[in-house]
């Protein structure tokens, strides 16, 4: 072959392939028989029924009640790449795992199909009947085995059986071959006997593009159809799926409690980290270091990408880049959280001190957030209003700027909608709902959220802030270059609200005297060494 020929193969292998260039495996009919032989069987021993398995029934039966006679598509979504053929690590969408209670990497490309059953004839009691559709690992006797780098067993591991995930969801599953034909079968408008379906989209393109091409082939005028009315219907679903989330259950809140904890953990290395933070360049990415180590040690993953920001970077709201230095004498704010097995996360920040104290104008500001952080916890009770926790603590901020002369106007004008001026410094919201997702709930209506009122089983943050950047003219120079937050998890009960991160200390003092511990546990008993 001349190099013309070469030249003109080479060109006309497809882009796809072409990543399989540097591959050098072997593909001889004596190699794939040898690799399909003499592995030991797998075991048949089922597992035990998950525990999360009950409440995820029970959080199906909620939205069967609220779609009936409608197929419901749940897609977990499928693995994204982030580069090349390198692909992130696999999340499914939080829908997806709440209405099955399935977490960690197992199932990408999964679809959850919720099809009505007719009123009351459907699992539990409910109108449907729920089928989770997955790719099982191929057989140890199949090419797949060794040759598939995303989905076989001998690249990523184990993953389980059609069987395994029955037996631990109580949950039927069939093979995703199958799926086609479950979305698409009888589609069409109920009047003339078909079934109405409804998506949670912009989660998995290929399943979307299956049901908009089954709707358009059984539309009775395709060329007319109304995709804003669709578009709706499909909307209803996830901000159903959102709204669910709002209470959590039992299982939902051990699993809070076991984020929360672990995230308490990270924040106890981070202290460790800091004398070596303090002599690194990026002493910023030596704590970010530090709480990741510890949430793939204990959790899943990070919640969220975590906030490290020393100095001014402190008045950035989402400084994730933790590309700063860390100087003695500065605060550094870290909020951050670690995600659970479960995918469900904590979201926690802290101010410290970079050298274990406070300067006094730092802790003026610190007890200042602080003070709004217990204002908001006091207005947290069940029958007030979300909104009310926001109200409490910025109206406390505003009163202590107002103390320092900073505020330009009266604090009853900035606090009335025609003011806000105090917002300055805290241009964010005090709360949000925690679960699932960092942010979480948030298709939820406004008047269940903001104007929602607060019920036991809630889980949200209160995270009161004063941001005063280095180039504010509008304050004093002492004040520049300082950001305080204070976050804490909270869920309500019946009682009361819990602050489920109050192991983290929150008074200065407290603070201060936390590090010291951690210094001296670390350096020996008795050591009076510190960071600085």
């Amino acid at each position: 072959m001349n190099d013309a020929e070469n030249t003109l193969n080479s060109a006309s292998q497809p882009l796809d392939e072409r990543v399989n260039n540097r591959s050098q495996r072997p593909s001889s009919d004596a190699f794939k028989a040898f690799m399909a032989s003499n592995w030991a069987p797998s075991s048949q021993e089922l597992p035990a029924r998950d525990a999360v398995a009950s409440y995820a029934a029970t959080r199906r039966k909620a939205i069967s009640d609220l779609f009936k006679g409608e197929r419901l598509v749940i897609p977990a979504g499928p693995l994204k790449v982030r580069s090349n053929d390198c692909d992130y690590r696999f999340r499914p969408h939080s829908g997806f795992a709440h209405l099955t209670g399935l977490g960690l990497d197992h199932e990408p490309d999964a679809v959850l199909i919720l099809e009505p059953a007719g009123e009351g004839k459907g699992d539990d009691g409910g109108h449907h009947h729920a089928t989770l559709y997955f790719r099982p690992l191929a057989g140890r006797d199949t090419e797949q085995f060794y040759a598939d780098s995303r989905s076989g067993e001998f690249w990523i591991g184990t993953r389980p059986t059609l069987a395994e995930f029955e037996a631990r969801l109580g949950l039927p599953t069939a093979h995703i071959d199958a799926l086609e034909t479950a979305i698409t079968k009888n589609v069409g408008a109920p009047e003339i006997g078909g079934i109405s379906i409804r998506l949670v989209r912009k989660v998995d393109e290929n399943i979307d593009a299956l049901v908009d091409t089954a709707r358009y082939n059984t539309a009775k005028d395709p060329d007319n159809l109304d995709l804003a009315v669709l578009d709706a219907l499909d909307e209803k679903l996830s901000e159903a799926l959102s709204e669910l989330r709002l209470l959590k259950d039992e299982w939902e809140v051990e699993q809070m409690k076991i984020a929360v904890a672990a995230t308490v953990e990270g924040f106890v290395e981070v202290v460790k980290s800091l004398p070596r933070a303090l002599t690194h360049a990026r002493g910023e990415r030596v704590v970010e270091g530090a709480f990741f180590a510890r949430a793939r040690e204990v959790g899943n993953e990070l919640g969220y990408d975590t906030i490290a920001a020393s100095g001014n970077n402190a008045t950035v709201l989402h400084w994730t880049r933790n590309t700063g230095s860390i100087s003695a004498g500065e605060l550094l704010l870290l909020d951050a959280g670690v995600e659970a097995d479960s995918l469900y996360t904590a979201d926690v920040t802290r101010t410290l001190p970079a050298n274990g104290t406070f300067t006094a104008v730092q802790r003026k500001v610190y007890e200042a957030v602080l003070d709004a952080a217990d204002a908001g916890f006091a207005a947290a009770r069940p029958g007030t209003k979300f909104r009310d926790i926001h109200t409490a603590a910025t109206t406390v901020l505003a009163e202590r700027l107002a103390e320092w002369g900073l505020l330009p106007v009266s604090v009853e004008e900035a606090v009335s909608h025609k003011g806000q001026q105090h917002r300055r410094w805290m241009p964010h919201g005090t709360s949000h709902h925690l679960g699932l997702d960092v942010h979480d709930c948030a298709q939820a209506k406004r008047e269940l959220y903001l104007d929602g009122v607060l019920a036991e089983g809630m889980v949200f943050t209160i995270e009161p802030g004063l941001y005063f950047k280095n180039e504010d003219l509008c304050i004093p120079a002492e004040y520049r270059g300082i950001g305080v937050r204070i976050e804490d998890d909270i869920l309500m009960t019946a009682d009361g609200p819990v602050n489920l991160s109050a192991a983290l200390p929150r008074k200065a003092d407290d603070v201060e005297s936390w590090m010291a511990g951690i210094y001296r546990e670390a350096n020996g008993e008795g050591s009076q060494h510190s960071p600085a």
